[in-house]
């Protein structure tokens, strides 16, 4: 396996197990502030606003490339 295979392999991996742990937090967070139902939304909804920028950079890092 070559280090470019290896690391298109990790990345998302990694990024998966990132996003996953910030969700997590978020839980947590909202949990322990009794955030609510519309204060968990906001900031999940937050938090999936910027996995989305992600996926579109991604995504049209590989239509351009």
């Amino acid at each position: 396996m070559t280090y470019d295979q290896f690391e298109a392999l990790a990345m998302p991996l990694m990024i998966f197990g990132l996003v996953a742990f910030m969700g997590f937090i978020v839980w947590d967070l909202a949990k322990q502030s009794k955030a609510g139902r519309y204060g968990t939304f906001v900031l999940f909804g937050v938090l999936g606003l910027g996995v989305m920028a992600f996926v579109i950079k991604e995504v049209v890092i590989g239509i351009i490339g």
